[in-house]
């Protein structure tokens, strides 16, 4: 059974690497003690290995109380995304570089903000009923089966690049304010479905 949240950008210098550790902090506060931790990590469809944050992430990421040193960007690999329980990318384009590397991924793989729509949804609805498993892998198999349900109901936004986080490299902090603030808007449905789902 797959398991974890696996974040995808470009270069997993930025945006990826803010909402897995923002992911990190948000289920923690939500799950505390009633579940294992969820695995959470990231990578880039055109990462270099082993360099650090941003330097502008990295503010932002110890800004919440994480310290970012030990961060490492990761390339992207099939591997990755087949073990994953839930792709979540920043862009619609990187979403298809997953399905094309591991295409067995489709079903799972999402953009952040795509998935907060339809997370929303599965939660204003009801789905998933609890049944309580507490399994990580358990959680976030119901947690995708609850928001592909709800996908039939939903439209999509009026302009498809809404389903896009923009790229803050190369502007100054407040556009990596602004990025994060997205990330966490669209973090927060997603690790609600989470918790509700075991």
């Amino acid at each position: 059974m797959s398991s974890g949240v696996l974040m995808v950008c470009h270069a997993n210098l930025c945006r990826s690497p803010m909402a897995e550790y923002l992911a990190r902090e948000l289920l923690s506060q939500q799950l505390r003690r009633e579940a294992p931790d969820v695995p959470v990590s990231s990578a880039g469809t055109h990462a270099v290995p082993g360099y650090p944050m941003h330097p502008h992430a990295a503010r932002l990421t110890a800004e919440r109380g994480t310290d970012p040193e030990l961060f490492r960007s990761r390339p992207l690999h099939a591997d990755q995304l087949r073990t994953a329980g839930l792709i979540l990318t920043a862009t619609r384009s990187q979403r298809s570089t997953c399905v094309a590397l591991a295409p067995s991924v489709l079903r799972r793989t999402f953009t952040m903000r795509q998935f907060a729509r339809l997370a929303s949804a599965a939660i204003d609805q009801g789905w998933p009923e609890p049944d309580g498993q507490r399994d990580p892998a358990r959680r976030l198999e119901r947690a995708v089966a609850a928001a592909s349900r709800a996908r039939a109901g939903l439209q999509p936004p009026a302009q498809p690049e809404d389903d896009d986080l923009t790229d803050p490299v190369g502007h100054p902090l407040d556009e990596f304010r602004r990025c994060v603030r997205e990330i966490e808007q669209a973090l927060r449905p997603t690790v609600g479905l989470i918790a509700v789902s075991g």
